[in-house]
């Protein structure tokens, strides 16, 4: 069985080009739902790239040591 999950919404005005909002009422493409589903790609992406200029000093201190050292095990490896 499938649960959904209710989350709350918030009423918002967002502009957009008109041929744009004419193009997709024609194709019968939800606004609103599209435009989520952007919101939340580029939301993602954001804490991605954040997270990553946090840790990137982490990360490269680690590629550091793969680079200095090799694959643990690499000899191992029958591929």
């Amino acid at each position: 069985m499938k649960h959904e999950v209710v989350t709350r919404r918030r009423a918002t005005n967002v502009t957009l080009p008109e041929e744009l909002v004419v193009e997709a009422r024609v194709l019968g493409i939800n606004i609103s739902k599209a435009t989520e589903q952007a919101l939340q790609i580029a939301v993602r992406a954001e804490r991605n790239r954040r997270w990553q200029e946090e840790h990137k000093d982490r990360i490269d201190a680690w590629n550091a040591w793969f680079e200095e050292n090799g694959l643990p095990f690499a000899d191992l490896r029958v591929f």
